[in-house]
């Protein structure tokens, strides 16, 4: 039986129902189909840890929520490295259009804007 995996925004959701009472465990659990002892680890994970989005710190959650994102340099700078890989697919689905000038023109206008803006 493959495992259920959730989104960080229902863990939360279902942790701030617990946290805020009214329902017990059992019956938030029979309402988001989720296990009472697996709610009650969301609540502390979610109460343990609540004090660092007011302290400017990063929470130490799931690596998920940890990835860093790229910077906008670091984007562009892939997507330069990139466009010599995008033209030969291009070409090799559509093999007409290899040498065609249009896709030449395309291709060195993109990098040309491309590098231009990460300067």
């Amino acid at each position: 039986m493959k495992r259920k995996s959730y989104s960080p925004e229902f863990k939360a959701k279902v942790a701030l129902k617990a946290i805020k009472g009214g329902l017990t465990a059992n019956e938030i659990g029979a309402k988001y189909e989720v296990h009472p002892v697996q709610i009650s680890q969301w609540k502390k994970e979610l109460l343990e840890n609540t004090g660092s989005i007011f302290e400017g710190k990063q929470w130490n959650g799931p690596a998920a929520l940890k990835t860093r994102q790229p910077t906008r340099s670091e984007a562009k700078a892939k997507l330069i490295a990139e466009l010599p890989l995008i033209k030969t697919r291009l070409t090799k689905l559509q093999p007409d259009l290899a040498g065609n000038a249009a896709v030449e023109l395309l291709f060195s206008e993109t990098k040309s804007a491309l590098e231009a803006a990460q300067e």
